[in-house]
């Protein structure tokens, strides 16, 4: 049995259930394979002041940012979640010079964390850290410490995007050379790490997959059928599209807002939180079509097969992905996708019956995309037998696999 500490401050909590649940959702179809177990260890950011008082004197972007720290000081130290018992050390953040500061505070509280869990009796084979940074930095300092193979999976940002810092670029490289083992969720984001130095042999390509029981389409008649959103909503049987994600400019909801003038009769959910929203209702005025955007906020994991199922088309207008789990998820719910060229939707989205992959992210390339999509799909049971080829069974598979070459 391969005994594993998960290391990420990707992870949900009770404060922020959505919060990384992607880590979440892989490490449970892990250890349902009974081959692993796992503790989970889940820091997250400490302010030492009142994020309300001081959040107002700050620029939009960080006073978010403090609010959601605001909402972490309500994790507890340790919490259950199905079955994984999950600990959150606290670790010191500081606005604007977390990208400085946040691998020496992590690696305290993280030191600090690890050590009370050995000295309880705890034994690990090896560290599973997700995000290259600062968790995967850290990840390979405790590695080096308590003397523990590290495994580092990639996803985005930390390989599309924090790389472009001097500081972030150098660790990430120096944790790339020094974990014993690479995952990335995309091949586009192997492609990323190897252009960072990594040998392409130290690298597997493990996609994320879709909980095939939990996202599904809903039957004719039920309680919850695609009709009953639509009548919350006020909707009629216009064309009704959805975009799940933060509310930041990286996820280019507003892209979406402007394609909707040129999309007469069709209207617009999106699901999520963030600094952004006044922005998008803003924008949503100023072009006429406030009527057709419904910011419906952060919604459990457990609600977006309804929200999905009422969909004609999940629109994507990210500008960085390395796999976005809401291709999956929406054709698991038998709705098809338009996605932006970001890494991984080329390879989760491969016909018709999947959706539709932008060659630029534009409210013009969003419209002709969502016209072809509706004019040429085959029906929500061909995108539903196209997503059953992306279960977990393969992902976990691959996972044990690489964790028994690294102790091997």
């Amino acid at each position: 049995m391969l005994r594993l500490l998960t290391f990420s401050t990707l992870y949900p909590n009770a404060a922020l259930p959505n919060h990384g649940v992607f880590v979440e959702n892989r490490l449970r179809h892990l250890v349902a394979s009974g081959e692993a177990t796992s503790t989970v260890l889940a820091p997250v950011p400490w302010f030492p002041f009142s994020p309300g008082r001081l959040g107002a004197r700050l620029p939009q972007r960080l006073g978010a940012k403090l609010k959601d720290w605001g909402r972490f000081a309500a994790v507890p130290a340790q919490a259950v979640r199905h079955g994984l018992v999950v600990h959150h050390p606290r670790y010191a953040a500081l606005p604007g010079i977390g990208m400085l500061t946040g691998p020496a505070a992590l690696h305290l509280a993280a030191r600090a964390a690890l050590a009370k869990l050995l000295a309880a009796g705890h034994r690990f084979d090896a560290i599973d850290a997700h995000y290259a940074y600062p968790d995967g930095v850290v990840a390979v300092w405790l590695g080096r410490e308590f003397n523990l193979p590290v495994v580092v999976t990639a996803r985005g940002s930390d390989i599309s995007q924090l790389p472009d810092h001097r500081l972030p670029r150098r660790l990430i490289q120096r944790a790339i050379r020094d974990a014993d083992a690479l995952i990335a969720v995309s091949v586009g984001l192997k492609d990323g790490l190897v252009r960072l130095g990594a040998p392409a042999g130290k690298v597997t390509v493990l996609r994320n997959g879709v909980d095939l029981e939990a996202f599904r389409p809903i039957p004719d008649g039920d309680p919850e059928d695609r009709a009953s959103v639509r009548r919350a909503l006020g909707l009629g049987a216009g064309p009704l599209l959805v975009s799940v994600g933060h509310l930041i400019p990286r996820k280019g909801h507003d892209h979406i807002i402007r394609a909707l003038p040129l999309l007469p009769g069709h209207a617009l959910m999106v699901l999520g939180d963030g600094p952004e929203r006044d922005a998008l209702l803003q924008l949503a005025q100023d072009l006429g079509v406030a009527d057709r955007v419904h910011l419906l906020g952060a919604r459990p994991h457990s609600e977006l097969p309804r929200y999905y199922g009422a969909a004609d088309a999940l629109v994507l207008a990210s500008s960085r992905e390395g796999w976005a789990n809401v291709l999956l998820e929406s054709m698991a719910c038998g709705t098809p996708v338009v996605a932006s060229p970001a890494w991984g939707s080329r390879e989760a989205v491969r016909s018709i019956a999947a959706g539709v992959v932008m060659e630029e992210t534009t409210a013009e390339a969003i419209a002709a995309a969502v016209r072809r999509l509706l004019l040429l799909h085959p029906g929500r049971a061909a995108t539903r037998a196209y997503a059953e080829g992306f279960g977990w069974g393969e992902t976990t598979a691959g996972q044990l696999a690489v964790f028994r070459e690294v102790l091997a």
